[in-house]
C-alpha cells in the first residue's frame, strides 16, 4: 500500500489524496466537488465530534436541528451575509414536479433560519441566553474542491446563541474558541494560533471573526475553527427583541461560531508521513492494533491467536480502542503496512517466543523503523500501554509545535517576505499598518492573506511590512488552503 503513496518531498497534494483514499478516509462521489466518508474516516470524524459535543455541553450548550432548506428572502434580509455568501449558494426551484413560488436555498450556514425561529422564542431576558449547537451538513459551491478541506457539501457543527449584553456574547466567542484551540492542540496534537480576522478575511455579518490557525506540513495555514460575534447585525434583520430588565425593548448580542470535516484534513496534513497517516491516539479510531504471528502448525497459531484475544480484551477492559487482526489470508508484512497506512498509534505483535517469554512487541507508529519497537511483559500489558499512547500523543504535538517554530518567520523586508513565501512557505510575523490597501496588495503580490491578528501582540509593532509606515499590529500572513 504505501509503494502507492506519492513522497510528500515530490508532491504533497497529491501525496495528500493518495493517503486519504489508501487510508480509506474518503472516496470521491459521483456529484463534482463532493465526497463519500468512509467508516474509517467518520469513526476520526465521530471521535472529534465526540470531544467537541462534550465540552459544548459542559459550557451549557443544547444541540437542536433546523431545516436544510431556508427560504430565499431569508438569506435576503442581512445584505451583508447574502452578498458574502452568493457565489456559494444552491437553489432548489422545483418541487413535487412543479416551480416553488420561493425559491428555497441549500443551507451555507444557518443564521437566518435560526434568527427567524429566534424572533419566536425570544420575548424577555430570561429567555435569555439562548446557547444552541447544531451537527448538520452544508453546501457551498465550490469552484476547487479537496477531499476533506473544501468540497461542494461538507459535515460541520454550527453554534448559535443570543445574549443580554455586549460583554456577555463577546465572552462567549472567545469561550468557543478557546473550545477549538482545545481540540486542536489536546486531541489533535496540533498547534494553532488564536487571533482575530482582518475586515476583510471575516465572516459576512459579523462585527468581528476570530479564528485558530494551525500549519501543515507544506508550510500552509489552515483555518481549522471560527468563532464570530455577530453584534445584533442579525437582531435586527430578523426584528428579535426583547424586554430588558428595566421593561425596555432590546436587540440581543448574538455569536455563531464552527468547525468543520476539515479537522480530519488537518490531522492528515500535520502529522502523516510517506508511509500513510499518523494519527494522535485520542482521535485515531483505534489506538491499538495486535498482530498475532504464528507459523503454520495449527496448534502453536492457536496458541498465539488465543493469547492475542486475551491482550485484547485486556487492553478493550481498560477503555483502548483496540482491534485484534487475526485475519490468515494475508501476512503479518502487508498486515504491518496496512495498519500504518490507517495511522493506528500503536501496534502490538505477539509470536509464539514472545509468548513463552511472557512478553509482547510494542511498536509506536511516530517512530521509524526498528527503533519503535519494544519487549513489554504481558502481565500489566494496558498500563504500559497506556503510558505509550500518551507519550506519542506528547511526542506528535511537540514535533508539530517544533516545525511550526522553525517555519514561523519574522521577515524585515518585503522583499524577504516574499521569497520566504515562495521558497518554503510558513507564518509570516510582520507589522501592518491596518490599511486594507496595503493588505490586499500583499495578497495579490504573494497570494498570501492575514490568517489571524494574534491576540498575543507584541509592545512594539515594527512598521507595516508594504508600506513601512507605523504598524497598528503584528499580523500573520501565509498562503493558505
Amino acid at each position: 500500500m504505501a509503494e502507492k503513496v506519492t513522497p510528500r518531498s515530490e508532491d504533497f497534494s497529491r501525496w495528500y489524496t493518495d493517503v486519504v483514499q489508501r487510508a480509506e478516509l474518503a472516496d470521491y462521489s459521483p456529484v463534482r466537488g463532493s465526497m463519500v466518508i468512509r467508516p474509517y474516516g467518520y469513526a476520526l470524524w465521530e471521535n472529534l465530534q465526540a470531544a467537541l459535543d462534550g465540552m459544548f455541553k459542559e459550557t451549557g450548550h443544547q444541540n437542536a436541528y433546523f431545516p436544510l432548506l431556508i427560504p430565499l428572502s431569508f438569506m435576503q434580509r442581512e445584505a451583508e451575509h447574502v452578498e458574502g455568501f452568493s457565489p456559494e449558494l444552491a437553489l432548489v426551484t422545483y418541487g413535487g414536479g412543479k416551480e416553488l413560488e420561493e425559491p428555497l436555498v441549500i443551507r451555507p450556514t444557518s443564521e437566518t433560519i435560526i434568527n427567524a425561529m429566534f424572533a419566536k422564542w425570544i420575548k424577555s431576558y430570561r429567555d435569555l441566553p439562548v446557547l444552541l449547537n447544531q451537527w448538520g451538513n452544508v453546501v457551498r459551491w465550490e469552484m476547487r474542491t479537496r477531499l476533506f478541506l473544501r468540497t461542494t457539501e461538507f459535515l460541520w457543527q454550527e453554534g448559535h446563541t443570543a445574549h443580554e449584553t455586549e460583554e456577555q456574547a463577546r465572552t462567549e466567542t472567545r469561550q468557543m474558541l478557546d473550545i477549538y484551540a482545545r481540540l486542536a492542540e489536546e486531541w489533535a496534537a496540533t498547534p494553532v494560533i488564536r487571533g482575530r480576522k482582518s475586515a476583510a478575511e471575516k465572516f459576512a455579518g459579523a462585527v468581528d471573526t476570530y479564528a485558530i490557525e494551525a500549519l501543515m506540513g507544506d508550510g500552509k495555514a489552515l483555518q481549522a475553527g471560527t468563532s464570530h460575534y455577530l453584534g445584533q447585525n442579525f437582531a435586527k434583520a430578523f426584528e428579535i427583541q426583547f424586554l430588558d430588565r428595566n421593561n425596555e425593548l432590546q436587540h440581543p448580542h448574538q455569536t455563531s461560531w464552527g468547525a468543520s470535516t476539515r479537522l480530519v484534513g488537518m490531522a492528515v496534513m500535520v502529522h502523516g508521513d510517506d508511509q500513510g497517516l499518523i494519527l494522535p491516539p485520542r482521535i485515531a479510531p483505534h489506538e491499538v492494533v495486535v498482530v498475532p504471528i504464528a507459523r503454520s502448525d495449527a496448534a502453536e497459531r492457536d496458541a498465539v491467536i488465543e493469547a492475542a484475544g486475551r491482550v485484547r480484551d485486556e487492553l478493550a477492559l481498560s477503555g483502548i480502542r483496540v482491534v485484534l487482526d487475526d485475519r490468515e489470508e494475508v501476512t503479518p508484512g502487508f498486515k504491518f503496512n496496512e495498519w500504518e497506512m490507517k495511522g493506528v498509534p500503536v501496534r502490538i505483535e505477539l509470536g509464539p517466543r514472545d509468548l513463552a517469554d511472557d512478553r509482547a512487541v510494542v511498536a509506536r507508529r511516530d517512530q521509524p523503523g526498528r527503533e519503535s519497537k519494544r519487549a513489554m511483559p504481558l502481565t500489566g500489558l494496558a498500563g504500559a500501554v497506556r503510558q505509550v499512547l500518551d507519550d506519542v500523543q506528547e511526542a506528535l504535538f511537540q514535533r508539530a509545535l517544533t516545525f511550526r517554530e522553525q517555519n514561523s518567520h519574522r521577515p524585515t523586508s518585503f522583499k524577504e517576505m516574499k521569497d520566504t513565501l515562495a521558497n518554503s512557505g510558513g507564518f509570516q510575523y510582520v507589522g501592518w499598518c491596518g490599511s486594507a490597501v496595503c493588505e490586499q496588495a500583499v495578497k495579490d503580490e504573494t497570494q498570501a492573506t492575514i490568517r489571524v491578528i494574534p491576540f498575543d501582540q507584541p509592545d512594539d509593532r515594527g512598521r507595516c511590512i508594504k508600506c513601512d509606515e507605523p504598524a497598528a499590529d503584528e499580523v500573520v500572513f501565509a498562503k493558505a488552503y
